[in-house]
């Protein structure tokens, strides 16, 4: 009796003092952001897919005629003639891309969310790889958008390094 007793207070105290993941606000925004981030491509990959082989130009005015916006604007007719320069094969490679793009930002969160170290490295990799770009773009010419997500990807690499002990300890 007195045995079991101990067994169980030993299994007890090894409840108690298992290494669990502690809560991280932070990390389940950038999970968020990666995984709405990998959806949004998938769907605008797909999305492409199915316009291939179709009049581009066609259905961005019939795009445009639905939402209700005049496509005899210079601005929408510029964007139109810009819509024919497109090949098959064109399309095709940006729909590729934006596909393997997507399936990257996926890959990226679900291993955020089983906080692997490598998919922290990889978020720590791809929001670095993407800050001189937008360095530049900011030089070029000043953009809201193009400045909120240069803050949002110095915010992440620099939390996913500061904490990478903390939060990844495979």
């Amino acid at each position: 009796m007195q045995s079991q007793n101990i067994v169980s207070s030993a299994l007890v105290q090894a409840e108690s003092t298992k290494i669990r993941p502690q809560r991280a606000p932070t990390l389940y925004a950038i999970i968020a952001l990666k995984l709405a981030k990998g959806s949004l491509l998938l769907a605008i990959a797909l999305g492409v897919y199915t316009l291939a082989g179709k009049d581009l130009q066609g259905e961005f005015e019939h795009f445009l005629r639905w939402v209700n916006v005049d496509p005899e604007k210079e601005f929408w007719t510029r964007i139109g003639h810009w819509l024919d320069t497109f090949t098959l094969s064109n399309i095709r490679w940006v729909a590729t891309g934006t596909l393997l793009y997507s399936l990257f930002s996926l890959v990226e969160g679900v291993g955020l969310i089983f906080r692997v170290s490598w998919a922290g490295w990889m978020a720590i990799g791809e929001s670095a790889f993407f800050i001189p770009i937008e360095i530049y773009e900011m030089e070029r010419s000043f953009s809201y958008g193009v400045a909120a997500i240069l803050i949002i990807n110095i915010i992440i690499v620099w939390y996913l390094v500061k904490n990478r002990q903390r939060l990844f300890r495979h």
